[in-house]
Order: structure tokens, then sequence, then C-alpha cells
């Protein structure tokens, strides 16, 4: 178990070494012998995943199973389970305003919340790195819960039947990133990625001020909070997201890091982005060295820069390209030192 964050992010602030905090967990998968209808069932097999790709490539924290349908099913969402891919919600139930009022908001452990828990604490208990929980964020959450296209014309149209459920996703919120942090992690990252289609007013007012009471609730020194958006307009949203007070953010693959790491203030990391579908699952292992390399230069001169995947790395990754991240790190932490 790893206890002292608030030296981990110095580190990573005054060390000339990268760091690298890749959102994978998905090989593990294939290490483990297992299945994703079955890994993602069960929080013992996640960390047999985990684990197991651990043993094999140096992450310098690792992240726990990040499977955005586990929330929406705690609420009553039915989820499509696959062999191959990750389980996605197949059906919306709070898409009208009348739904919204009649939704329950559940208890911590319902459903598969009860296994992602399960899972962190063998990771606390276990693992010999940094550990950051996964869950989704609540605009997220709503948009799985009435659909995104529905919770986008909730937000223009019925702007109080929009946060009515956004009271109620981070209410559960709240409560599961606090059972989060008791299963002994260190930290969380939160995915909000249908932030990334807002207005910066609208992600402020529909997506940042309700992250704000998840980081308020939990986040000190021993416990940072991440977030995550991986939309195209999360460029335009740095100024909403900070104002979260998170601890770091995570963006994906469709802005630029190399632009955006002026916008950070200094003592904040970003991290990010190397494409997790179109580099290191379709790509060549020499395409994603030269991909990693290229991203670890550009971003040479900000010391709060983190490498990481641009977001959840996909099943199916094959260890030659994840290897083939490493060595790019490894390599370049080699002329630096």
């Amino acid at each position: 178990m790893y206890h002292d964050m608030k030296r981990f992010f110095r580190e990573i602030l005054e060390s000339p070494r990268r760091r690298a905090i890749p959102i994978m967990t998905s090989p593990g998968i294939e290490l483990a012998g297992a299945t994703p209808a079955e890994v993602f069932r069960s929080g013992e097999l996640q960390f047999r995943c985990i684990e197991a790709l651990a043993g094999r490539v140096h992450a310098d924290a690792l992240v726990t199973f990040m499977d955005l349908s586990v929330e929406a099913e705690a609420f009553g969402s039915p989820v499509r389970y696959s062999e191959h891919e990750n389980p996605t919600v197949c059906e919306s139930i709070a898409s009208t305003a009348e739904a919204i009022e009649t939704l329950t908001v559940p208890e911590v452990g319902a459903k598969r919340t009860a296994e992602t828990l399960r899972c962190a604490e063998l990771c606390a208990a276990k693992l010999d790195r940094p550990v950051f929980g996964g869950m989704i964020g609540p605009f997220s959450l709503a948009g799985r819960l009435a659909d995104m296209t529905e919770i986008m014309i909730l937000a223009a149209v019925e702007e109080e039947a929009a946060k009515a459920l956004l009271e109620k996703t981070t209410a559960f919120l709240v409560g599961y990133a606090e059972a989060i942090r008791a299963s002994g992690v260190n930290g969380i990252i939160i995915a909000e990625p249908a932030a990334g289609l807002l207005s910066p007013d609208m992600c402020r007012q529909f997506a940042a001020d309700y992250l704000k009471r998840i980081v308020d609730a939990v986040q000190d020194d021993d416990f940072p909070v991440v977030i995550h958006n991986c939309g195209n307009a999360a460029g335009r949203q740095i100024k909403e997201l900070l104002s979260t007070g998170c601890a770091a953010l995570h963006l994906g693959n469709a802005v630029s890091i190399p632009e955006l790491l002026p916008q950070m203030p200094p003592e904040v990391p970003l991290m990010g982005n190397i494409d997790p579908v179109g580099v290191l699952k379709e790509g060549s292992p020499e395409e994603v060295y030269a991909k990693t390399s290229e991203l670890l230069h550009a971003t040479s001169a900000w010391p709060n820069y983190v490498l990481s995947s641009g977001c959840d790395v996909p099943p199916g990754v094959s260890m030659e390209n994840v290897c083939a991240f490493f060595r790019a790190l490894n390599d370049y932490n080699q002329t630096v030192q």
C-alpha cells in the first residue's frame, strides 16, 4: 500500500524523469486468461488483471477499470455485456422530467458497484504503487441515464429537469467517491467525457459545478482527484475544469497537449493523450513508440506533464504495443537523467 501522495505529486513536478499513468487495465484481461464479460462482473478478477499487467510493465501509478456503465446500472439502466468489448448501457431510463422525478438514487454498493469497490480494496492492499480508483462524472452519468441527445436537449431547453437529474447523479457519486476513498486507494480519476460536448459556460453550469462537490467531499493532500475530459471542446474548458479544484487534469487525444500546457498552472499536472484506439490498438509497435516519443519530446519544457493514454485503453490492445509505449518512456527518461 502506498501512502504519501503529496510527495508523489511533488516528485512529478520536481524530477526531470517523466512519469506515466495510463488508463490501461484491459490488456491485463488476456494476461489473466479471461474475457471482458467475466472481468466486468468480478472485482477479484479485475484485480487479477491489474496485478498481471503491473507485473509486466511499470506504470508509476495504476488505475482500476474505467467501466462507465457501472453507475448507470446501479440506477437501473439495462447493460449489454460483450465477450470482446466493455459493457454498454443499452436503454435510457430518465429522459423526461417525470421519469427523472421518480428516479431513485441507489445505495452505494448496489449492483456491480460492490465489485468495483472490491477491486479497489484488493489493489490498495496488495499492489506496490499508487492506485487511482475510477468512476464516471455527474453529467456523463446523466447522459447514460437519459441518453446523450436527451440530456443535451434538457440542458438547453429544460434546465430544471436537467439539474434535477444532476442532483441525483451527484448525490450518488459523492457517496461512491467516499466509498472508493475508504477502500484504501490513493486517489480517484473521474471520467466526464460528455462535458467535452458543452460550451465553456454550459460546462461550468452542468458539469464543473457538480464535479466540484465530489472534489470538495473527498480530496486532500493524501487523496488527489483527477478530472478526465476527452471531448473536442476540452481545450476551451481548461478554466472551467480547473474551477473544480481538482489536483490534476487528464485530457483525450482530440486536443493538443503541447498547445494546452501553457494554460495550466505549473503546480497542476496535465495527463494525456496517446490515442487509445488509432495508435495503441490499431498501430504497429513502431508507430506506438514513435507517437509516444514525439509527445514526450514535444512536452519536455513542462515539468507538470504526465504521459498517459488519451482515454481508457480498450480490450484487444496487444502487449507488443503496450511494451512499445513504455519502452519509449524509458528511452526518453535515459536522456534526461
